[in-house]
């Protein structure tokens, strides 16, 4: 009895310590503490006690082996339910199928089952409801949940940790929470899609200069060109699904990286869940964060998408182009310039492209050092991952809010077309038609254009007589190719920019994203 003074007089506070050994001082105390810590795990249990008494914190849910309590900087720095309690409802979910699992393996009692099951259920309420307390000193979303849990159901919260690391739980929660991240974002997608090819359809015939190299090229409709975007998002979906179906296999029962040799059904909580599959491998089961990079990489593919659409919608609203405008509900103005109206919401679109992109970067570098199995350096993929998320839900969000309030200015439009010569091309392929090679005719509309600068006139204002003086071949039909509304009509090859063509891919459109009037 005399060391266990000395012990617990070491560990506490100089006050606690002269309560104890005035307490220990007397038989009767002695003889009812001594029993108390005549245990196998009697030194955990005194520090145990000391740490409790010596700094009010709750004792760690890995505890024993430890005889002091980390310091108030390490719990800060190590802690992260500040950001991982997003998941809760997919750490709810897993314990749900876990515990159920047990029961039914008989690993835990029906009753203890039914308990657990109950709690997590009141768990949740109080989280939807704003009535359950989060503590930085429990660490992060698993350990608050379990300890809540043991404060409202008692021991038969204990029994769900059963088979189940923190390893393979936060491997679960996550592929469930990106699974429903990957959902969100298709639906943005979609939205999205829908926005742009009406207002396509609300633009039937505009023709707008198509640029390379920001330099006037050839005419094109803007339909088609707004299905470009179409056509980019289309492969960002498909970019995700492919990301999705590979996501969706289960780790959970991996335990900490060598599985378990109790008897679970892995493949019962895998299907309760949702998912294909258990993950064959118990190593890569509790490491793998492909998935998550997957993810973020299909994000910032889909932001590089949106940037550009939004760098072509700023060029647009601006006056040296002005093609486009926006209606105020999707402007700012300076707080300097009253004349001004910014096309905000896009440039932001373009700008956030980068903090995507940024985050599959921070990804990629946390993720290239690190030795099988689980590392901590893992807890930092969930801010990125969060972060890639709700900045990609809400540019798609934006940009398709912005494409249903805009308006393309045709008649400015209409005023810029005949400049640059746009019609050059397709004067190439009608001396092609005409039999002649395609590098003598690119050469031979290149003077023409050179004829019409020093002429200062378009290539359907020259006379015949003047096209002839460079070729013999111009003919009088040569004017039905001349001109951009020409020009447009004679593309005819799939997938080009002629109207039947785009028609034809509007049409598609129209039927695949189930669009009415």
């Amino acid at each position: 009895m005399e060391s266990l003074v000395v012990v617990l007089s070491s560990s506490c506070s100089s006050s606690s310590a002269n309560t104890l050994q005035l307490l220990l001082s007397h038989s009767k105390t002695k003889r009812s503490l001594f029993p108390i810590f005549k245990t196998t795990h009697k030194r955990s249990a005194v520090m145990q006690m000391s740490a409790a008494t010596d700094t009010g914190k709750e004792v760690k849910l890995w505890g024993g082996r430890f005889e002091e309590s980390v310091t108030e900087t390490v719990e800060k720095f190590t802690e992260s339910i500040s950001f991982d309690k997003a998941l809760y409802k997919h750490d709810i979910m897993g314990s749900r199928a876990h515990a159920s699992m047990l029961a039914r393996q008989g690993l835990i009692s029906e009753s203890d089952g039914d308990s657990i099951l109950k709690g997590l259920d009141e768990i949740e309420r109080r989280i939807v409801n704003g009535d359950f307390v989060w503590r930085t000193d429990r660490e992060d979303v698993h350990m608050n949940i379990e300890a809540a849990l043991t404060d409202l159901v008692g021991e038969a919260a204990k029994k769900l940790h059963t088979a189940r690391s923190r390893n393979d739980q936060v491997c679960t929660d996550l592929r469930l929470w990106c699974r429903d991240a990957v959902d969100s974002i298709l639906s943005r997608i979609k939205h999205l899609q829908v926005a742009l090819v009406k207002l396509a359809l609300k633009n039937e015939g505009l023709i707008v200069p198509g640029y390379t190299h920001l330099q006037r090229a050839q005419p094109v409709l803007l339909q088609h060109l707004l299905l470009a975007y179409v056509e980019q998002l289309d492969r960002d979906a498909g970019r995700l699904l492919n990301c999705r179906e590979r996501m969706n296999f289960c780790p959970l029962g991996a335990c900490a990286l060598a599985g378990t040799g109790l008897p679970i059904d892995r493949f019962m909580t895998s299907d309760a869940l949702g998912f294909t599959a258990p993950m064959r491998n118990s190593i890569d089961a509790v490491s793998d964060r492909d998935f998550v990079l997957e993810l973020l990489s299909a994000n910032s593919i889909t932001a590089i998408h949106l940037s550009r659409l939004g760098e072509e919608w700023v060029l647009w609203a601006s006056e040296e182009f002005g093609f486009l405008t926006p209606s105020d509900s999707v402007s700012t103005g300076s707080s300097i310039m009253p004349q001004k109206k910014n096309p905000d919401p896009m440039e932001l679109v373009r700008g956030k492209s980068a903090r995507v992109v940024g985050d599959l970067v921070s990804l990629l570098v946390l993720c290239k050092g690190l030795p099988h199995a689980y590392n901590r350096d893992l807890q930092e993929d969930k801010e990125p991952v969060f972060d890639s998320v709700k900045t990609i839900l809400g540019m798609l969000e934006v940009s398709a809010e912005f494409a249903q309030n805009i308006t393309f200015n045709w008649e400015r439009i209409q005023k810029a077309l005949p400049a640059g010569y746009l019609d050059a091309t397709t004067l190439a392929d009608y001396l092609v038609k005409k039999g002649m090679p395609f590098r003598t005719s690119h050469d031979i509309v290149g003077r023409s254009v050179a004829l019409c600068v020093s002429s200062n006139c378009q290539l359907q204002e020259l006379s015949l007589d003047k096209l002839r003086s460079i070729s013999p071949v111009f003919d009088e039909d040569v004017y039905e190719f001349l001109g951009v509304e020409n020009s447009v009509n004679k593309f005819s090859s799939y997938g080009s920019t002629g109207s039947e063509c785009v028609s034809a891919q509007l049409n598609y459109w129209v039927t695949n994203l189930g669009i009415n009037g």
